[in-house]
């Protein structure tokens, strides 16, 4: 388990004030289209399952069949980059604390996926320690989506982490040097990462940390096939 963690791209976070995001928080993962933000944010809940914590996925686009099967891809990959002997009790540990929630054709709704978290707590004692949303439009999102996230967090006493689409035609950034589109409600956010790809790699780079200044070089190199930090 350790070694993975020692790899994961969330080792960036060791570069931040509190060294996670914590409990009650909104984390973003940007990026623009094509570099990795998928691969990139199922590496981040492969980080919680290694920690022996429980999730729930969050597709706003895919449909169950396609999010799992991202997530065993991925497995795969890791059990070849970390030559992992256990693997089959590895893959039905992480099967068991991870559940998936699709919200296709624009069915996505705050209350909606509250009431969903609510069954799986109540009905089946599924307590999640993180969530993983995939499919946000950052874009033409109201603000009222993402505070009822905020809400959710504190509620059900979990971090979630969500990606953002951004765009190379769009350099625009706010006072607080947060770039669009994560600029409008970075208010509500605490950890804003961008996954960047650049002719000398592939970085992991911490824009917002919590109320603290970000240091300036606060960013983890990946590897551009497996998305694991070059160490």
């Amino acid at each position: 388990m350790q070694d993975f963690i020692d790899i994961s791209p969330l080792k960036l976070l060791e570069m931040s004030s509190r060294k996670e995001l914590g409990r009650g928080k909104l984390g973003v993962l940007m990026a623009r289209a094509g570099v990795g933000k998928t691969a990139c944010l199922i590496h981040i809940a492969f980080d919680k399952l290694f920690r022996g914590e429980k999730l729930v996925h969050i597709s706003l686009e895919d449909a169950p069949e396609k999010v799992t099967s991202y997530y065993n891809v991925i497995f795969y990959d890791l059990v070849k980059a970390l030559d992992m002997k256990n693997e089959t009790e590895n893959k039905m540990l992480f099967d068991r604390n991870r559940m998936i929630l699709a919200y296709m054709n624009r069915s996505f709704k705050i209350k909606r996926l509250k009431e969903n978290l609510k069954t799986l707590v109540d009905k089946i004692e599924f307590l999640p320690d993180s969530l993983i949303v995939d499919g946000l439009d950052f874009e033409n999102a109201d603000r009222d989506i993402f505070e009822g996230f905020k809400e959710l967090a504190s509620e059900f006493n979990v971090e979630i982490w969500s990606s953002a689409l951004s765009h190379r035609h769009i350099t625009d950034v706010n006072e607080r040097g947060i770039p669009y589109p994560c600029s409008r409600v970075d208010d509500l956010l605490s950890i804003v990462i961008q996954l960047q790809s650049t002719q000398s790699g592939v970085f992991l780079k911490l824009i917002k940390d919590h109320d603290s200044p970000v240091l300036p070089d606060a960013n983890v190199r990946l590897d551009p096939n497996t998305f694991l930090v070059v160490t």
